[in-house]
């Protein structure tokens, strides 16, 4: 008896379909999965044949062969449990070909028939809608994702019985109800800058970081407030849009990510991965590629503390990322592209003992000491850093200054202001913001005035610029014109980008 049905498993941050052929024929018992199954594919005979048995399922004491097409794509994961299960109880006649026809199943199986939660499950709904199916059926540990689809029937049987019994009609599930985006509750942060004591170079630095997606690098001696600084960016972002929300929850769901509690991501993500990291886990990689710290920083901040210490071979990936928004990645299974738009803040201290230029602490490190921790970045990476500015060590009277700052809620006002003029400067281009300018662009909507242009000049011969920072001087300049609601760049929006860009010597 022949039978099939349909699964699916995820390539890259979108699901595919894969449809699952069931052979049952006379001869010794057997079990065999073909179509490049990996090995929790594999293990999959142990679990079905347990969990048909302990379900009060027939499994059929013959010759069983299930081949997963596409035969040449990859498959990992448990997903493919559930419509293994119902493909042999479909070929062994306990169901009928027609009740599991028109239908998606997704879903890892328990030894005792229970339907267990999967990653990756809110991509293959969408997948399932985008494609025409009616139906799918999820575990219910993944029934917060199912919520979020509308336009689809999503259905989460508990156990392997509960679903053959709707399936043939005696005891019917209720589809899951729909959920709607509230994209106002991604707002409520647990820091503020209210708490920054002093530093308002760097507040500003952040500000304009923040209402033009500006990569930032901040230099300072241990103490004076980098990493609290960081903390902080996400408070002043735009909140996320509905697409944006699906987006970055569709790259946690596949990365394992969402748990019961937390099943959308309504923040923008804040990833600080430790120094020691290595590359494959910063851009992403594997046999099977999966997404890393940049993709899982997707709308979102990538936050590098102490930057030379990281591997320079590590920091050498970042560059494709900062450049096109997107990671690659080839393997002999798969090349798949990963999204990749975030912020990098960055933070270092200026020497290896990092009291290179503090007042009060004398640096004892040798110059080819400080030349060598300085030269673990290279100049190609800084190049794609806009705004590089000094974090200095606070005085004692900012420190007892109790009067609270200014709130992270009134600085947003100014960058959700800045973002709107941007995203109708760019409607329709693709590009949502002033970091993400092309060559074309930048000379359509960056005019300087004549003053502002000799002064860009002057410090572009006197400091030997190169191109790509003289057109990311003029990327900043236009995001304080923004804030400032000018429409053409003048000497001070040049010249506080230019003071942005140079503070840090180097």
């Amino acid at each position: 008896m022949y039978a099939k049905t349909y699964g699916e498993t995820v390539c890259g941050i979108n699901g595919e379909e894969i449809i699952v052929e069931v052979d049952i024929a006379s001869g010794l018992p057997g079990f065999d999965i073909v179509g490049l199954p990996d090995t929790a594919v594999k293990e999959s005979r142990e679990r079905v044949r347990a969990a048909l048995k302990n379900s009060g399922l027939i499994f059929p004491m013959t010759r069983i062969t299930v081949n997963l097409a596409p035969a040449d794509l990859r498959k990992d994961g448990s997903s493919l449990d559930l419509p293994i299960a119902i493909g042999i109880l479909t070929a062994a006649g306990s169901l009928m070909q027609e009740e599991a026809a028109g239908k998606i199943f997704v879903g890892e199986l328990a030894l005792d028939g229970s339907i267990r939660q999967v990653a990756g499950v809110l991509p293959m709904i969408l997948y399932a809608k985008e494609h025409g199916w009616k139906e799918i059926y999820i575990p219910q540990g993944n029934a917060s994702e199912g919520e979020l689809v509308d336009g689809i029937d999503v259905y989460t049987p508990q156990n392997l019985s509960e679903l053959v019994s709707h399936l043939k009609g005696q005891d019917r599930l209720t589809p899951l109800p729909k959920k709607q985006l509230s994209v106002e509750a991604n707002c409520a942060y647990e820091v503020d800058f209210a708490e920054v004591r002093g530093q308002q170079v760097v507040k500003r630095a952040l500000e304009i970081a923040a209402a033009g997606g500006h990569n930032v690098l901040m230099v300072g001696a241990p103490g004076s407030g980098k990493t609290m600084l960081a903390r902080r960016l996400p408070t002043i972002l735009p909140p996320m849009t509905e697409d944006e929300i699906l987006e970055v929850t569709k790259i946690y769901s596949i990365a394992g990510l969402l748990n019961g509690k937390k099943q959308l991501v309504l923040e923008r993500p804040f990833r600080s991965p430790h120094h020691t990291v290595s590359a494959s886990a910063l851009i992403g990689g594997g046999s099977i590629p999966r997404p890393g710290e940049v993709t899982l920083s997707h709308n979102g901040v990538l936050f590098l503390d102490e930057l030379p210490e990281f591997s320079r071979a590590t920091l050498e990936v970042l560059r494709q990322p900062l450049e096109d928004g997107v990671v690659t990645i080839s393997r002999v299974q798969a090349s798949l592209s990963f999204p990749a738009r975030f912020i990098m803040v960055s933070a270092q201290n200026p020497c290896p003992c990092g009291f290179l230029g503090d007042k009060t602490h004398e640096c004892r490190c040798k110059p080819n000491e400080i030349e060598r921790y300085q030269r673990k970045i290279s100049g190609p990476l800084l190049d794609r850093i806009d705004i590089q500015v000094a974090v200095p060590r606070l005085e004692y009277d900012d420190l007892k200054d109790r009067a609270a700052g200014e709130s992270s809620a009134a600085i947003r006002k100014r960058v959700v202001k800045a973002r709107d003029i941007q995203r109708k400067r760019f409607n329709g281009s693709g590009v949502h913001c002033n970091a993400q300018m092309n060559k074309k662009q930048l000379n359509a909507y960056c005019k300087l005035e004549p003053q502002a242009e000799a002064m860009l000049g002057k410090y572009f011969t006197a400091l030997g610029l190169s191109a790509r920072t003289h057109d990311r001087i003029i990327k900043v300049a236009r995001t304080i014109a923004d804030l400032a609601d000018a429409e053409t760049i003048s000497a001070a929006h040049i010249a506080e980008a230019i003071q942005l860009r140079t503070s840090v010597q180097r």
